[in-house]
C-alpha cells in the first residue's frame, strides 16, 4: 500500500495490479487491491454509470471497417510539447494501429494511414468524422452536381484514387469504438508514457512501437469470420502517388508556373493549360501533365525587365497640348457655361 500511495496514487486497480507485478514482483489480484484501497476510503477509481446507447454488432471480417480518429490530449504531462494521437482501430477484431503527431490534419492523416497500409493493406472503408481533414466543407459546384460527385478534402480524394471507402460519422457516439479506446488510453497509456519518461514525440512512437503488440495480444478479440479482407499493400510509387497533395497550376506561354510564391520552369514543352503539382510527404514535388511526369527546376530570381533605351539621335517626345480653338476646348468651355448658367447670380 505504501508502494501505491508513493508510485501508482492514480492508477486504478486493475492498471495497478499489472505494474505491481510487472516492476516489483507482486502478484496481486486487482479486486483484492480493490478492497483494501476502499478500506483505505481510497474510491476515486469507482466506476461511473454511462448512458445506455443503441448497440451495433461488429463487423465479421478483419479489414472490412476501420474507425479513425485524432486525440488532442496532455500525453506526456507538461515533459514535452503537446501532440495528438491518431488511431485506427479494426471495427471486427479491435486490433489498434496508433502514432504521435504534433497536430492533426492532411499531412498526419496521410503519413498515418500510409504506415498503416504498409503495415496491413488496404481496408475496404474508412470511418471518421466530420474534421476538414477528412470531410471537404466547401459545397458542390455545378459540374460536380451534374456528375454526382460529392467535394473531397486532400485526404478524401487520396482514398477515392486507392478505392477505399470514407465514410462520416454523424456524431463522436457513431465512433465509440475509437473513442472507448482514446478513454482507456488517455489513463493506461499517459501512465505508462510517464514509467518510460518519454519527454518528446520521437520518445512517444518509439515506444508505443513496442507498446502496442502487447496491448493487442491482451485486448483484441477474435473477427466473427477468419479471412482478412484487407486489399495487398500497392506499390510505392502507386502508394506515394495518392497519399501526397495535388493542387493544379496555370502554364504560363513560357513554360512556367508559380506554386507557393516559387517560379518553376518546365523543361518539356505541353501543349496544355494546366499542369498537376504533386507535393509529397518526404517533401519534395513532381510535376505532371496526363500522367507523364516533367521535368523541370526552380528559379532561384525572376529576370529583370530591360529597361527601354532611346534611339541615337532621338528628342523626347513633349506632352501635346491642344490649340485656343481644338474643338475639344470648346466643348469644354460650354459645359462650364452650362454649369454657371444654372448656378446662378
Amino acid at each position: 500500500m505504501q508502494l501505491y500511495e508513493a508510485r501508482y496514487g492514480d492508477f486504478g486497480p486493475t492498471l495497478a495490479a499489472e505494474k505491481l507485478a510487472e516492476h516489483h514482483g507482486i502478484t496481486l489480484s486487482d479486486e483484492t487491491l480493490r478492497l483494501w484501497l476502499r478500506a483505505r476510503g481510497i474510491e476515486h477509481f469507482r466506476r461511473r454509470k454511462r448512458p445506455h446507447r443503441a448497440w451495433r454488432a461488429r463487423k465479421t471480417h478483419v479489414g472490412e471497417l476501420v474507425q479513425l480518429d485524432g486525440s488532442h490530449h496532455d500525453w506526456l504531462e507538461g515533459r514535452g510539447p503537446a501532440c495528438v494521437l491518431m488511431a485506427y482501430i479494426d471495427d471486427a477484431s479491435s486490433r489498434v494501429f496508433a502514432r504521435f503527431y504534433e497536430y492533426e490534419g492532411t499531412i498526419p492523416a496521410m503519413d498515418s494511414f500510409q504506415r498503416y497500409v504498409r503495415r496491413y493493406g488496404l481496408p475496404l472503408a474508412l470511418y471518421a468524422d466530420k474534421h476538414t481533414t477528412y470531410q471537404s466543407p466547401v459545397e458542390p459546384t455545378g459540374d460536380e452536381q451534374l456528375a454526382g460527385v460529392e467535394p473531397a478534402s486532400q485526404f478524401g480524394r487520396a482514398l477515392r484514387e486507392l478505392g477505399v471507402e470514407l465514410i462520416a460519422a454523424h456524431s463522436p457516439q457513431a465512433k465509440g469504438r475509437v473513442e472507448r479506446l482514446f478513454q482507456t488510453f488517455q489513463d493506461r497509456l499517459v501512465k505508462a508514457l510517464r514509467l518510460a519518461g518519454s519527454a518528446t514525440v520521437e520518445d512517444a512512437n518509439r515506444f508505443v512501437e513496442h507498446y502496442l503488440p502487447v496491448y493487442n495480444r491482451r485486448f483484441a478479440v477474435p473477427p466473427a469470420q477468419a479471412a482478412d479482407l484487407h486489399r495487398p499493400t500497392p506499390p510505392a510509387r502507386e502508394l506515394d502517388g495518392s497519399l501526397c497533395l495535388k493542387t493544379t497550376r496555370c502554364l504560363r506561354k513560357d513554360f512556367t508556373i508559380v506554386h507557393q510564391g516559387q517560379l518553376y520552369q518546365i523543361h518539356d514543352t505541353v501543349r496544355a493549360a494546366h499542369v498537376l503539382v504533386e507535393h509529397r510527404l518526404d517533401g519534395t514535388l513532381r510535376l505532371t501533365h496526363q500522367g507523364r511526369a516533367l521535368g523541370f527546376h526552380a528559379i532561384a530570381a525572376r529576370p529583370a525587365v530591360p529597361a527601354v533605351k532611346a534611339k541615337a539621335g532621338q528628342r523626347p517626345r513633349r506632352p501635346i497640348v491642344p490649340k485656343p480653338d481644338h474643338p475639344w476646348r470648346k466643348r469644354l468651355l460650354q459645359k462650364r457655361g452650362v454649369h454657371a448658367a444654372a448656378a446662378g447670380p
